[in-house]
């Protein structure tokens, strides 16, 4: 397992701006862009009726970039998981600048690129202790 994956919290955004669509669509097509990364399919978005906050899902050959909106909360999370190394983006600047958030937070998530130390995976011990219905999947 390995790769880099932020973790994006922001607060006191516009209600209005958490249910464009459109606003959500072009962050996306510049995370996507700026970071150069790889769709493999086409974005996948739901407007909840309600609230009309937004739930989106771009799957990824490096893996995935998701968001959810919350108007009635004002707040906004999103989430990217490569699994190869990549620069840093303005996650906190473009956010604050789109959707007006009062605070953004970003936090990474780093998975060692090889194996750990002293971790060991061995398929056989693994199943040997699994009840016997689970190993016939």
């Amino acid at each position: 397992m390995n790769g880099i994956e932020w973790v994006v919290d922001a607060h006191g955004c516009s209600a209005e701006s958490l249910r464009s669509a459109e606003l959500l669509r072009e962050l996306f097509e510049r995370i996507i862009s700026e970071m150069k990364l790889r769709p493999i399919g086409e974005t996948k978005w739901h407007q909840f009726p309600n609230t009309g906050g937004i739930t989106g899902l771009c799957l990824l050959a490096e893996s995935h970039l998701a968001c959810h909106t919350f108007p009635e909360f004002g707040s906004l999370c999103l989430n990217l998981f490569c699994c190869v190394p990549r620069e840093e983006w303005d996650f906190e600047g473009e956010i604050t600048s789109v959707f007006g958030a009062a605070s953004v937070a970003v936090r990474t998530v780093t998975r060692p690129y090889g194996v750990a130390e002293g971790f060991r995976f061995e398929p056989a011990i693994v199943a040997a202790k699994l009840p016997r219905e689970s190993q016939n999947g």
